[in-house]
């Protein structure tokens, strides 16, 4: 009796009609919230975190301090040579070498990719063969063989095969200059990555969405054009920046044909004024502002192929800035 007594007299806890989130039940006792309001809040503590900031702050300090005090940097001379006319000169040089080779390159890197995706084993066989021979050899070789072309081929023409017609002919020596040679060497050899490249960007498109283009009686073109290539982009583009970034830096190769791009002058100069370090720097320096306004195009190319795959676009460096701004500006006293 007692025993049941007890339990009657205890409030029930099933659910009762109206009885809704953070309601007491009907004739039970009355719930109140805790009040958290005074509990100070504790930032989490990052002890290692602050040991290694303070390591590689040190080192980039010991860097700094190094580049600003040792006088053999010689800044000076740097700072002298590195708007020289000489020096733009061969800058121009090797922006007109990276946008040839980089455009044609990349264009025909694109139709060999075609060419290995095609159900043709004449044009599958003759594509894998280009990118295996031109990806097997160094590109010093290859830029050397072709300068040395006329040595195989005292003329260079273009007429009826297995005929004595002939629309032209030129000596191949006359054809075939250090620009040419260059041009060439560095086209070839970088249509061969980019065929690959290209090709692993349309092979990472899922093929069901090109089958339901087609079931949906869309044209080959349009599917190539608006459904493939777009998403192709975007695993194609880190990869071929990467590729166009390393054709700049190989444009410093083409100094064994003696053409004046930026790094052959700059062996010019410092052979002559034996200032070889300064030198050296202002072509590094050159060398870091090109990739790096090269790096700043890659992002906004990729953020705009990104549109579909996020929900929400990364924010600009500009809209990052502008954020903190905004959150972290000071309050005015007199408008608080």
């Amino acid at each position: 009796m007692g025993s049941a007594a007890t339990t009657a007299a205890q409030p029930t806890t099933s659910a009762q009609p109206g009885a809704g989130a953070g309601l007491p039940p009907e004739g039970g006792p009355a719930r109140v919230a805790a009040d958290y309001s005074s509990y100070p809040v504790v930032a989490a503590r990052h002890p290692w975190r602050w040991v290694g900031t303070a390591v590689v702050a040190l080192g980039v300090f010991a860097v700094a301090w190094s580049l600003a005090t040792n006088p053999r940097w010689e800044w000076g001379v740097v700072a002298q040579w590195f708007t020289a006319q000489s020096v733009i000169t061969g800058l121009l040089e090797t922006l007109k070498l990276t946008a040839i080779s980089g455009i044609l390159g990349f264009v025909l890197g694109f139709i060999l990719a075609l060419m290995r995706l095609s159900a043709s084993p004449l044009l599958v066989s003759v594509s894998w063969t280009f990118s295996w021979i031109f990806r097997s050899t160094p590109l010093l070789v290859q830029l050397l063989l072709w300068y040395n072309l006329g040595y195989l081929y005292e003329k260079i023409s273009l007429g009826i095969p297995f005929t004595d017609v002939r629309f032209f002919e030129v000596q191949t020596t006359t054809m075939i200059s250090q620009f040419a040679a260059a041009v060439l060497g560095l086209t070839l050899n970088q249509a061969a990555y980019s065929a690959e490249i290209i090709r692993g960007g349309i092979l990472s498109v899922d093929q069901g969405q090109l089958e339901a283009a087609a079931a949906l009686g869309i044209p080959a073109w349009r599917r190539s054009t608006r459904i493939v290539l777009p998403q192709a982009m975007r695993a194609i583009l880190p990869t071929a920046f990467n590729e166009i970034i390393g054709l700049v830096k190989g444009t410093s190769i083409v100094y064994v044909l003696a053409y004046s791009e930026l790094f052959y002058t700059v062996q010019v100069i410092y052979n002559r004024t034996q200032q070889v370090l300064p030198l050296l720097l202002v072509a590094t320096l050159w060398y870091v502002v090109i990739t790096s306004v090269l790096s700043v195009f890659q992002y906004y190319i990729e953020r705009h192929y990104s549109k579909g795959a996020v929900r929400n676009l990364p924010l600009t460096p500009l809209q990052k800035a502008r954020k903190f701004f905004a959150t972290h500006a000071v309050t005015n006293p007199r408008n608080s």
